[in-house]
């Protein structure tokens, strides 16, 4: 990385752990029935994808051996 210039700052342990609990403190953690929501949905939208692309793999297999049939 030429030209690029990094400071060094000197952080004690006790320091760098007050930084830490001060940026935490700000977090905004969600609550038990919208990570239980959010949860729910992610299985969702995985099974509806699963689906989907099961049924394209069923279109594309049957096009493909309709289309190699073809030559024997």
């Amino acid at each position: 990385m030429a030209g690029v210039k990094v400071d060094k700052v000197s952080i004690n342990p006790g320091q760098y752990i007050r930084e830490v609990r001060r940026e935490v403190s700000k977090v905004t953690w969600p609550s038990r029935k919208e990570t239980t929501v959010t949860t729910a949905m992610v299985f969702v939208m995985a099974f509806v994808a699963a689906i989907f692309f099961f049924g394209v793999d069923m279109i594309l297999s049957t096009l493909v051996r309709f289309i190699l049939g073809l030559g024997g």
